[in-house]
């Protein structure tokens, strides 16, 4: 990974996985020109769900996340590139799909805030951590071969 690169941990919910939306939210990110360098297919324990969004603890909706998250399988997913935290967040559109924009994957797939179909890393500080609780020594390191068309040389 250069210097100019980050990385971004993206978790497709079971909502999206269960509509079909795996495919088309991949698609995005590609299309972006972000590189994946982790992805799996798994259903997340209670204990992980909790540990993962230990920040929400007190709000009144967290065990109801922690049910819907643990109720079906998610696409758990590691993406790299330049700005990807914050290109991601903006690609994925409002927490609240009714404040997302059309065109974002949240405006355009969701209506209720919670079946909002993905997660998205919100720093780099919550990517680096998320990444190290859902991916061990998974991450895929190679040279893509659209690289030179997507990121100016260095002079």
């Amino acid at each position: 990974m250069s210097a100019q690169t980050e990385r971004t941990f993206i978790a497709i919910k079971p909502d999206g996985v269960q509509r079909g939306l795996v495919g088309e939210i991949i698609k995005r990110f590609e299309m972006k020109g972000f590189k994946m360098v982790a992805m799996k297919m798994l259903c997340a324990t209670k204990e992980h769900l909790e540990k993962h969004y230990e920040d929400l603890k007190k709000k009144p909706f967290f065990p109801s996340l922690i049910k819907y998250m643990s109720s079906g399988p998610v696409v758990a997913m590691v993406w790299e590139g330049l700005g990807v935290v914050k290109t991601g967040r903006v690609m994925l559109g409002e927490t609240n799909p009714a404040d997302s924009k059309p065109g974002t994957i949240r405006g355009d797939f969701c209506i209720d805030v919670g079946r909002n179909i993905v997660h998205g890393s919100d720093s780099v500080a919550s990517a680096n951590k998320e990444i190290a609780l859902w991916f061990k020594d998974e991450l895929v390191e190679y040279n893509s071969c659209a690289s030179a068309w997507l990121y100016e040389a260095p002079a």
